[in-house]
C-alpha cells in the first residue's frame, strides 16, 4: 500500500514538472519562431534588393552573365526556402525547412558577393550613382540580416538549452519538441574573392577536347 501512495505521488509530481516544462518550452519555441519571422523579412529584403543592382550592372554595360545567371539561380533558391509553406507544428517551419533557408541564404551570399566584386573591374560602375545607392541599402540590409541572425542564435541557445535539461527534456521527447537549428554562415563566407581579375570571378571552363 505504502508504495502504491509512493508511486502516485511520484507520478503526480512528475505531471506537475512536465506540464511547467510544456509551458516553458512552448513561450521559448515561439519566440525562436519569432526571431526567425524577422530574419526571413530581412532575407526577404535583400532578394528584392539584388534584382535592382543586377540591373543597374546591365545598363552600364557589363556582361558577366555567367555571374548574372547564378545570381538568379541562388535568389530563386532562397525565396522558394522561405516561401515554402510551413510543414512544423502550429504553423512554424520545421528544423529542416529552416534548414534548407540557410543553406539557400548561404549560396545566395556568395553570389551576391561576386557581384559586388565587378565593380573593381568596371570603373563606370564605381561612378554609378545608382549602382552606389543600391549597394548602401544593401549595406545597410546585410546589417539588419546580421542583427537579426544574432537574436535568431540567441533565442535557439536559450530553446536548446531549456529543451535539453531535465526535466524538459523529457516533455520534449514526449511531445515532439526539436532542437532548432543555429544560423550559421557557409565556411566558404571566410575566404575574401579574388577581385585581382575579371575571370576569377566566373566558374572554371573544361578545356575542350583535342582533335
Amino acid at each position: 500500500m505504502k508504495r502504491v501512495i509512493l508511486l502516485t505521488i511520484a507520478m503526480f509530481a512528475a505531471f506537475g514538472l512536465s506540464g511547467c516544462s510544456y509551458n516553458d518550452l512552448t513561450a521559448k519555441q515561439q519566440n525562436v519562431k519569432g526571431k526567425w519571422a524577422n530574419v526571413e523579412s530581412s532575407l526577404q529584403r535583400r532578394a528584392d534588393l539584388i534584382p535592382n543592382l543586377v540591373e543597374t550592372a546591365k545598363m552600364a554595360g557589363v556582361q558577366e552573365q555567367e555571374v548574372f545567371g547564378q545570381i538568379s539561380d541562388a535568389r530563386s533558391r532562397l525565396l522558394n526556402a522561405t516561401q515554402a509553406a510551413p510543414a512544423g507544428e502550429g504553423g512554424d517551419k520545421t528544423p529542416e525547412q529552416k534548414q534548407a533557408v540557410i543553406d539557400a541564404n548561404n549560396s545566395f551570399g556568395g553570389t551576391i558577393g561576386r557581384l559586388l566584386s565587378l565593380q573593381e573591374n568596371y570603373p563606370v560602375l564605381r561612378s554609378s550613382e545608382a549602382f552606389m545607392k543600391v549597394q548602401d541599402e544593401l549595406s545597410g540590409t546585410e546589417n539588419r540580416i546580421n542583427t537579426s541572425r544574432i537574436d535568431f542564435n540567441q533565442a535557439v541557445t536559450d530553446f536548446n538549452t531549456t529543451r535539453n535539461s531535465f526535466p524538459a527534456v523529457l516533455t520534449a521527447g514526449l511531445f515532439g519538441f526539436k532542437e532548432e537549428p543555429f544560423f550559421q554562415a557557409d565556411p566558404s563566407a571566410r575566404t575574401a574573392p579574388n577581385i585581382g581579375d575579371a575571370n576569377s570571378l566566373r566558374r572554371p571552363q573544361t578545356a575542350p577536347a583535342n582533335r
